[in-house]
This record gives C-alpha cells, sequence and structure tokens, in this order.
C-alpha cells in the first residue's frame, strides 16, 4: 500500500483499496504490539485535540521542546488505539483498545496519523486544503471551516480532474520549487465522521511543483466568481491557519517555511457565489485563469 507516496507494510490487511505499484519514498513498517521499552518509556503528554467524536492525546517522555534522535512517541485516541514510535525510526506500533478495530484504524492511522509522523520526522509540510491536477497544473483550494474547499474538490473531481489531496496536502521543498505529494484515492466530500469516503477513478501518484493557491470565499448567490490576487502580509494571514499541525516546538520552522512557499507561490482569492447551482461557473473560472497563469 502506498500513502504520500510511502510504501507501508503491515502484519494487516487495510480494508481499502490503494495502489501498491507507485514509485515511492521510503518505508514504514506498522506491526501491533509495541515492544515494553518503549512503551514504559512514556511520561508526560497533553491533550491533542478532539476530533471525530474522539478524544486524542500526544505523549512523550519529557516537555516538548524539541525533538531529539530516537525520542518516543505515543498518539492515543481515547478508548480506541494508540500508536508507538520512536523518532528517526521507520517502524510505528499499534495497540487496539476496547473500541479498537481494523477500520477504525485504517482511518486514524492514513487520516490523522501519517500527516502528524510525517511532520514531526520533518519529511512533510502539511496544508489543511483540497488539491487536484488541472490544466496540468497542480492548484490548492484553502477555505475557512465549512467554506468550500471539500465541495470544490469534488466538483473538480467529477468534471475528470486528477485528484491530489483530499484533505491534507504533504509538501516538501526541493531545489527551487514547492512540491506536493499525492496522497492516496479516497475522497471525503461530506466528511462522515471516521471514513475515508469513497474511491476516486483519477487519481495518480504524483509528486510535482505547486501552482498556485486558491482561497474560497462566501459571495452572493447571485453574484459572478471573481479571482483576485492576494499579496503582502494579506497572504500570510491567510494561509497561517490552513497550515496544519502547529505544534509550538515546531513552530519556527514553520513559519520560515510557510513564508518561503508564500514567497514563491501566487494566491488568489475566489468569490465563490453560496449557490450549488453556480459551482460549474467557479470551476469554469478557475480552469481559464489557472490556464492563462503564468
Amino acid at each position: 500500500m502506498i500513502v504520500y507516496g510511502t510504501r507501508i507494510r503491515s502484519d494487516i490487511n487495510f480494508p481499502l483499496d490503494i495502489p501498491d505499484d507507485q514509485i515511492t519514498r521510503p518505508e514504514i513498517t506498522l506491526e501491533r504490539n509495541p515492544p515494553e521499552m518503549l512503551t514504559s518509556s512514556i511520561t508526560c503528554g497533553f491533550p491533542l485535540y478532539q476530533t471525530h467524536g474522539r478524544k486524542v492525546y500526544l505523549y512523550s517522555d519529557k516537555v516538548f521542546d524539541k525533538i531529539s534522535k530516537t525520542q518516543p512517541w505515543c498518539y492515543e485516541v481515547k478508548d480506541v488505539l494508540r500508536f508507538y514510535w520512536f523518532s528517526g525510526e521507520s517502524t510505528i506500533y499499534y495497540q487496539f483498545d476496547d473500541k479498537g478495530d481494523s477500520r477504525l484504524l485504517s482511518f486514524w492511522f492514513i487520516h490523522l496519523l501519517l500527516p502528524l509522523y510525517f511532520t514531526l520526522e520533518k519529511r512533510f509540510d502539511f496544508f489543511h486544503a483540497g488539491a487536484v491536477k488541472t490544466e496540468d497544473k497542480n492548484i490548492l483550494f484553502l477555505a475557512p471551516t465549512m467554506g468550500g474547499k471539500s465541495t470544490m474538490t469534488d466538483y473538480f473531481i467529477n468534471q475528470g480532474h486528477i485528484l491530489i489531496a483530499d484533505d491534507k496536502v504533504a509538501t516538501f521543498s526541493e531545489k527551487d520549487s514547492f512540491m506536493a505529494m499525492a496522497s492516496h484515492p479516497y475522497h471525503r466530500p461530506y466528511r462522515k465522521f471516521e471514513e475515508l469516503g469513497f474511491r476516486v477513478q483519477h487519481f495518480e501518484n504524483l509528486c510535482e511543483p505547486i501552482h498556485a493557491l486558491y482561497y474560497l470565499e462566501k459571495g452572493p448567490a447571485s453574484s459572478k466568481p471573481c479571482i483576485n490576487e492576494v499579496n503582502g502580509v494579506d497572504k500570510f494571514k491567510t494561509v497561517l491557519p490552513n497550515y496544519l499541525n502547529m505544534l509550538p516546538f515546531r513552530m519556527a520552522h514553520r513559519l520560515h517555511y510557510l513564508s518561503k512557499v508564500l514567497h514563491s507561490i501566487k494566491m488568489f482569492r475566489v468569490q465563490v457565489p453560496w449557490e450549488i447551482k453556480q459551482l460549474g461557473s467557479v470551476h469554469d473560472s478557475i480552469c481559464e485563469h489557472c490556464r492563462v497563469l503564468l
């Protein structure tokens, strides 16, 4: 199974249809029953967030002021399961709690644990966005909560555009470009709890430069789509809330990385008429804008 360009080798069968024949980055092994030396080294932690009706915690062996080599980690989904690993190592262990099963493990591992793990391991920086390939260009859709990025991503997919990432976009720098790594071929347009959604037809293993960021903004239902470039500090303020895993001990790196991304990639605010029948005109406007954008 390939997720975020990484081959996952596991002792369980994921109940998903994910390709296994793509170009990959380093491999990860996922296996049951963490060693006692790892579990016993966990001594402190804090509530990370609450999502999908679950409480989630992050633990380690010390106050989180930096990440050291071989530092132990535990990501707990209350009453469901826990994941354990050491920094710098490529094996992640899982341990079920009373309500855990392979279906829930699949969701939490792919959708939430891996983005955090890749962030802590400094492999990727993640944006809360949808991403598609259109006009041979990779573009990201950002928006406030319930702001339409899933709906827009879904519409583009249904028009035959290639899905890059549904909700969490993995990015990294390569020479003078900022790349987007394809995630997996599942899409959640209606955000049902603890489900990856449906498998899309148009998905490829892509690792290509990001061409543009489109920030979706609610407009009157009777208005026409309007696209304007965002510049300066407004650009930074708009994207920052969509930057995932802003852990305090990674803040300096992340702000530096974000400033470089925004210096390199153009960003545009799209006024979206808040009417489902207008999605076609928004799609056409973005495609035309992207087509002529250098």
